[in-house]
C-alpha cells in the first residue's frame, strides 16, 4: 500500500497532479488502511502509470484515462519495482543492476555495467557481441532487453536516464570499432536516416545504420529532432534512394512530415520504423524491426 508521495515519486509527477486525476477521472486509490486512510494498491499505480505514459504520448487527459480505468493487469507490479530499486550490486563500480533472470548472460552483463556507469566495460561486451553475432542479433538478444530494464526501473522509480544515454554512446563506439568502412557500397544513392520532428531517440538509427554497414550499405544518420523543412532540403540536395524516419512516441509519428518529403526523380522510398506511427500513406514501407528494415532498404537500393 503506497502513500499519494510515494506514488508521485515512482511516476515522476507531483502530488496534486495525482489528486487532479482522482478527482477529474477517478484514478484515485482504492485501498483503505485501518486508520482510514486510502492507500494506493499494485492496481491503482498499474492505472496511473498508463495514464502517465499516454498523456506523455500526447493523448488527451481525457482519453487516455478512459483507456486507464479500463486497464487491470499492472504493467510493472509493486513487488517487481521494489526488486528493480533494490537490485544487486554491480561487479564494477558498484553500481545496481535490474532484474533480467530470462535475458543472455551478454545482456546481464551489459545492463551490470551499464548501471555501474562502466563505459569501458560495456563497451567490451558490445564489441565482443557484434564480433561473434552481428548487429541484428546484437541489438535484438543484447540492446533491447538492457534498454526494456531500464525503461522499467525508470517507471518504477524515475531514475536511469543516464543510463540509457551511457547505452546510446557505448553502442556508437563499440558499432565504429568493430565495423570497417565499406569500400564498395552497394548504394550509389544514399540511404538518410533520421529521427523523426521532435524525436529525441536516436538509438535505433545508429543500430540500423551499423546493419546497413554489414550488408555494405552506406547510410547517413541526421540525428534527432530533424525539423521537416531541413528534412525537405536535405531530401532535395542529396538525391537519397531510401528515407527512413524514426518515431518512438505517437506524438512525433506526425504524417505531415512524411508528405512534406518531396518528390523527385528517381523517387526516393519511404520507410518508417518504430511504434510512434499508428498508420502510415499508401507508398510508405513499415518496418516491424531492425530486421524487416534492413531487409526493405536492401530491396530498395538493389542490394
Amino acid at each position: 500500500m503506497l502513500t499519494v508521495a510515494a506514488v508521485a515519486r515512482r511516476l515522476g509527477v507531483a502530488p496534486a497532479t495525482l489528486r487532479t486525476w482522482d478527482r477529474r477521472y477517478g484514478l484515485g486509490p482504492t485501498e483503505h488502511t485501518s486508520g482510514a486512510h486510502r492507500r494506493y494498491g499494485p492496481g491503482d499505480v498499474a492505472r496511473l502509470e498508463t495514464m502517465r505514459r499516454l498523456t506523455r504520448a500526447g493523448v488527451a487527459p481525457a482519453d487516455a484515462a478512459r483507456v486507464a480505468a479500463a486497464s487491470a493487469v499492472p504493467s510493472l507490479p509493486i513487488a517487481d519495482a521494489a526488486e528493480s530499486a533494490d537490485a544487486e550490486p554491480g561487479r564494477t563500480g558498484g553500481g545496481r543492476v535490474i532484474a533480467m533472470p530470462s535475458s543472455s548472460r551478454a545482456a546481464r552483463g551489459l545492463a551490470r555495467a551499464a548501471m555501474a556507469l562502466d563505459g569501458p566495460t560495456s563497451v567490451g561486451i558490445l564489441r565482443d557481441t557484434l564480433r561473434r553475432h552481428g548487429v541484428v542479433r546484437t541489438w535484438e538478444d543484447v540492446v533491447l532487453p538492457v534498454l526494456d530494464g531500464v525503461g522499467r526501473r525508470w517507471e518504477a522509480t524515475g531514475e536511469g536516464v543516464e543510463v540509457e544515454h551511457l547505452l546510446s554512446e557505448v553502442l556508437v563506439s563499440a558499432l565504429h570499432a568493430e565495423l570497417p568502412p565499406i569500400v564498395r557500397p552497394v548504394n550509389v544513392r544514399p540511404v538518410f536516416l533520421v529521427a523523426a520532428e521532435e524525436e529525441q531517440h536516436t538509438l535505433p538509427l545508429h543500430a540500423l545504420a551499423g546493419a546497413l554497414a554489414e550488408q555494405h550499405i552506406t547510410s547517413l544518420v541526421l540525428g534527432a529532432r530533424l525539423p521537416r523543412v531541413a528534412l525537405a532540403d536535405a531530401v532535395r540536395r542529396g538525391g537519397p534512394a531510401v528515407v527512413f524516419v524514426w518515431s518512438q512516441l505517437p506524438a512525433t509519428g506526425d504524417l505531415g512530415q512524411l508528405t512534406a518529403i518531396p518528390a523527385q526523380r528517381p523517387a526516393a522510398q519511404l520507410v518508417v520504423g518504430g511504434p510512434g506511427w499508428t498508420s502510415v500513406p499508401a507508398g510508405v514501407d513499415q518496418a516491424a524491426d531492425l530486421e524487416d528494415a534492413v531487409a526493405i532498404i536492401r530491396a530498395a537500393v538493389g542490394g
